[in-house]
């Protein structure tokens, strides 16, 4: 039974292999009718086109590579500077008032108007810093205290009779506030 089922299993891929090999006849094509007349070649003329001059421009030369190792430039030294002799200036030390907030503005006398528009933000900003929530008061704690500062620093400048000063920093305060209240 072994040897049957052999010999049916080659007799069966023989046959397959010749139907799939298929016919040794190569296709014919029709071949095409001759020309029995002569046609005439015509010649194309070429187009005319302008002839543009192409500008002669220098280039930098073709980079090629070498085994060699780029050669490094050397730094120039720095010119040596001669130190002047200093300067010594005798400057009056400043009242303690001035050196805990410093300068503020250029000085002169203030307007009452000034004074009393640094008063007003200052005022304005001291409701609205107690009227901030004490969530966001200890969410917010350091930019709380930067404008706490500030307004304490505009107090002082306010006293000393610096209205310009203390309306500069009052105004830095607000602007703080206006952010953390966002």
């Amino acid at each position: 039974m072994n040897i049957s089922r052999r010999f049916f299993g080659a007799i069966l891929c023989f046959g397959l292999m010749v139907g799939l090999a298929g016919c040794r006849h190569q296709a014919q094509v029709a071949p095409l009718p001759p020309v029995l007349t002569p046609v005439a070649l015509l010649e194309i003329p070429e187009p005319e086109l302008p002839m543009v001059d192409v500008p002669q421009m220098k280039l930098p030369p073709v980079p090629y590579a070498t085994n060699a190792k780029p050669k490094r430039e050397k730094k120039k030294p720095a010119p040596k500077v001669v130190p002047a002799e200093p300067v010594v200036a005798s400057v009056a030390p400043p009242s303690p008032e001035e050196t805990a907030i410093g300068a503020l503005s250029a000085g002169g006398e203030a307007s009452p108007q000034t004074k009393q528009e640094a008063a007003d933000l200052i005022a304005s900003i001291e409701k609205r810093l107690n009227a901030l929530s004490a969530q966001k008061a200890e969410e917010q704690k350091p930019q709380v205290s930067k404008v706490k500062n500030f307004l304490k620093d505009a107090q002082e400048a306010l006293k000393t009779g610096d209205a310009d000063g203390a309306k500069t920093l009052a105004t830095k305060a607000k602007l703080l506030l206006d952010d953390l209240e966002k």
